[in-house]
């Protein structure tokens, strides 16, 4: 009698390397499209750029400037595609933007040198007209249908001009979304493991070569063990990492990079009292935003510095530029902000593609995806295992990206099916745009009247209709378990550990909540030997 052999390993449709928003976005994309994926991530999910955004699904007004027409008109196209897929986590946005006749502007962009700024006679002006023809493109290159237009405010007397030094006596207000940033990665890889992904989290990809017809990939979990996975293609979606994971665990040449763009942000008290924000234009041609964060704060970023070519280096706000960020927004407020004011600082670092710019403000905000798949064959496919690397990009157009990836992919997976994203929510966000969440929050309220108002809401715009499963059968405060603060319990941890990936209290009060900013570390510290007991007692 002959022994059977043994069984094949099983091999993956696709693998993905990296899990922020782009390879979380491709991975929900595909296992909906009936494709087989694992995604490693090295982290935690979003750990680098996708948490440290300004946390806007916008189309990028600046970008007019530098002729980007073809990036706005995709982004704003996006904006309420999006917002309708994630009303709990994303919402509209007024910006006020606003003007004097005296303001200067230094920068120099294509639209300067057009209008001739560098000109001795017209140096440093930037024209009202100008601005309100740039509002004007921004309301019609996407269409609206959520999201008012533009208006003209007179500031006097106003809410929004009261924070306001009185030079500025009129300003533009127009629309734009808020998103939680670090969330939205969360979310689609909530949905990608539940239409069938394997998602791996503090598992990082050591090596991959071809072998055959499929890439034959290392992975090195956290405890040290290492697992061999198999793929019928790859996708390299590292963020700051992609050109490192090309020249490293790829071993690959390569012609293409990214230009690595340190964007820092400054969190202070709440400087003015209503729920819109504020767009600032610096006499060194740069922007910054002002925008109500978490209920207490206000959120003011960004800064574009050059970060080097170390993707390792830490990211960090310096000195530097948390007084820039103090001293641009005190050109435009009544009270100056200091670094007093400052109760946290953050910072990410983008990969931009590297398009030669002069400048980290000009170089583009646009993705490239590149495929390497050897010559085509008859069919129109490689003659190899494809691998697709994901350069650049920005978070409003993450779904998109996703898309066309697949697109780029669809000759060697003849049986996927075809677009479905647009439209389909992501998980707790199967509920109306205009509405909804006052509905549900008063849904949640009525079935656990024990919830104090603060945290019925928080529960809502974090989760949605999910917010309801996590208090499910709690018919009073003690239900929830323990109590970690005032807003966070052991329920929510709970839900945060099986349905989010989250391993450490970091992963929950800086990525999936925003809490650390109402907890001292003491708090943190019983939360992490929490979450550590509960993952050792589940291992056993």
């Amino acid at each position: 009698m002959t022994d059977a052999a043994p069984p094949a390993p099983f091999v993956h449709d696709l693998f993905v390397i990296g899990g922020g928003v782009n390879g979380t976005g491709i991975a929900r994309d595909a296992s909906g499209r009936g494709l087989t994926v694992a995604l490693a991530e090295m982290g935690d999910l979003a750990q680098a750029t996708s948490s440290a955004s300004t946390k806007l699904f916008h189309g990028g007004l600046r970008y007019l400037e530098f002729f980007e027409i073809g990036l706005v008109k995709k982004a704003l196209v996006e904006r309420e595609t999006l917002l309708e897929a994630m009303p709990h986590i994303s919402w509209p946005m007024r910006f006020v933007l606003p003007y004097s006749p005296d303001m200067r502007f230094e920068g120099d962009t294509p639209t300067s040198r057009l209008l001739g700024w560098t000109m001795p006679w017209m140096k440093g002006r930037r024209p009202g007209w100008l601005v309100r023809f740039g509002l004007l493109l921004y309301d019609t290159l996407g269409g609206r249908k959520y999201l008012p237009g533009t208006a003209t405010l007179r500031l006097a007397g106003t809410p929004e001009g009261a924070p306001l030094q009185d030079r500025f006596a009129k300003a533009w207000e127009y629309s734009d979304c808020w998103v939680e940033d670090a969330r939205l990665v969360a979310l689609n890889a909530r949905d990608a493991a539940e239409r069938g992904a394997r998602i791996m989290v503090r598992a990082r990809v050591t090596a991959a070569e071809r072998a055959g017809d499929h890439w034959r990939v290392t992975v090195e979990h956290e405890s040290g063990a290492q697992e061999e996975i198999l793929a019928r293609g790859l996708i390299n979606a590292g963020g700051p990492w992609v050109e490192t994971v090309l020249r490293g665990a790829l071993r690959r040449n390569t012609s293409e990079g990214v230009r690595l763009v340190r964007g820092s942000h400054i969190v202070t008290r709440r400087l003015f009292d209503h729920d819109k924000a504020y767009f600032f234009q610096g006499e060194d041609g740069r922007i910054i935003f002002a925008i109500p964060y978490e209920g207490d704060f206000t959120l003011i970023g960004t800064t574009d510095k050059d970060h080097g070519d170390d993707p390792s280096r830490p990211a960090v706000c310096t000195d530097e530029e948390a007084d820039y960020l103090c001293r641009f927004a005190s050109g435009y407020l009544k009270r100056p902000v200091t670094r007093a004011d400052v109760v946290w600082t953050y910072s990410g670092v983008r990969p931009l593609y590297d398009d030669g710019a002069k400048s980290a403000t000009a170089a583009t905000r646009d993705y490239v995806l590149s495929l390497d798949a050897g010559p085509a064959t008859d069919g129109g496919a490689g003659s190899e295992p494809p691998l697709l690397s994901v350069f650049g990009g920005k978070i409003t157009t993450y779904r998109k990206l996703a898309e066309q990836a697949l697109a780029r992919l669809r000759p060697f997976y003849p049986a996927m099916t075809g677009d479905w994203t647009a439209g389909v929510a992501l998980p707790g966000g199967d509920f109306e745009v205009q509405g909804g969440y006052d509905r549900l929050v008063g849904e949640l309220k009525a079935a656990h009247p024990f919830l104090e108002d603060a945290h019925t809401r928080r529960l809502v715009r974090a989760y949605g209709t999910d917010a309801a499963r996590i208090c499910e059968g709690a018919v009073r405060p003690e239900d929830l378990g323990r109590r970690f603060m005032p807003l966070l319990t052991e329920a929510e941890v709970r839900w945060l550990m099986r349905h989010e990936f989250a391993r450490t209290a970091e992963d929950v009060v800086w990525r999936r909540t925003k809490l650390g900013l109402r907890m001292d570390e003491g708090q943190i510290a019983a939360l992490e030997r929490w979450m550590q007991g509960a993952m050792a007692m589940a291992a056993e």
